[in-house]
């Protein structure tokens, strides 16, 4: 009994695939891999910003400990990925294409999560985070073949193609642009987390027009829309902004549906760039198209939803989805 109790426990850590040895070995070479790509990313952005980075930059930039870090620079120098001297880590030719793939990986991914799915814009960065690790490049040629192969995800960050070759985000920081500039949203960084989240939560939309009404060390005031908003400069230097030329002028009128009152009429002039997929879809077969009239049908308790009256229907609208139709009131 003993002999064949020894044969069965050795059988089950030995087992083929599904063993524990393998399973203990494969999740550890899972770990490994996705520590040397979160490294490698990292690198590739710093190296973005134009920052030197040494050791203690990286390991208090990532969620590894510092040993774990170490180790895996250490296999990344005998790989070729990095170079390191003294105390500062380069990327290589190699290592920088390498973060490259990954970085296309996570980008499409958020735009396939933008563009095919329901979930929430704050959950595209880190549903993307695990996905970069997993998808292989073959897999990932196909998603950006089924998505038109897309030169930037939602958030106006360029998507390398397969070569490695990306487009240049064209603008300045909202915090440096001059009173009375006109331009428009182009790129909304997703990290730090919580100046993201802030920025989400003004209901600030990649593609709207903007006028910057006044920029001090204290605040930056734009319009755009029909609405104003007010941002602290740490926030506004995590929007980008592609100025426009003096004479473009934003249209005297357009607003958001969002702020359409009782009584009023609208006409739908427009959806923003925000309102994506399926979301977008529907919309357009309820009949929110160019040209329709609108006016509020019912306003609950709260005012959120509202049901709007377009084409002899009755639609509500959550305030969000209400923020992304463009019209011009009556």
């Amino acid at each position: 009994m003993i002999f064949i109790g020894l044969v069965i426990l050795i059988f089950a850590f030995f087992r083929p695939v599904k063993g524990w040895y393998w399973l203990i070995k494969n999740n550890y070479q899972s770990n490994e891999k996705t520590v040397i790509e979160d490294i490698l990313k990292q690198l590739y952005r710093l190296e973005t910003y134009g920052s030197e980075t040494d050791i203690s930059l990286l390991t208090n930039s990532l969620k590894f400990k510092d040993a774990v870090i170490i180790d895996a620079l250490h296999k990344m120098s005998v790989m070729e990925l990095v170079k390191v001297e003294g105390d500062l880590i380069q990327l290589t030719a190699e290592g920088r294409q390498y973060a490259l793939k990954i970085i296309r990986v996570h980008r499409l991914w958020e735009k396939y999560l933008a563009e095919k799915t329901g979930f929430d814009k704050t959950d595209w960065h880190d549903m993307a985070e695990e996905m970069e690790h997993v998808l292989s490049h073959e897999e990932t040629d196909l998603l950006a073949n089924q998505l038109g192969n897309p030169m930037y995800d939602p958030h106006g960050d360029p998507i390398p193609n397969k070569s490695g070759m990306l487009k240049e985000i064209i603008g300045e920081p909202l915090s440096s642009m001059e009173a009375e500039t006109v331009g428009r949203i182009v790129h909304i960084e997703d990290e730090p987390d919580v100046i993201y989240r802030q920025i989400l939560a003004e209901k600030i939309h990649i593609g709207s027009v903007i006028r910057v009404e006044e920029r001090s060390n204290e605040r930056i005031v734009f319009h755009s829309e029909g609405e104003e908003f007010v941002l602290a400069p740490i926030v506004a230097a995590n929007i980008t902004v592609s100025p426009l030329k003096k004479e473009v002028e934003i249209e005297e009128g357009t607003v958001r549906l969002s702020s359409l009152k009782d009584e009023e009429v609208g006409i739908i002039v427009g959806m923003s760039k925000e309102c994506r997929g399926e979301n977008r879809r529907r919309l357009l077969d309820l009949g929110f198209v160019n040209g329709s009239e609108i006016k509020i049908d019912l306003n609950s308790p709260l005012k959120n939803p509202v049901a709007y009256s377009i084409k002899g229907t009755s639609i509500a609208l959550r305030n969000d989805q209400a923020s992304k139709i463009l019209i011009n009131k009556v």
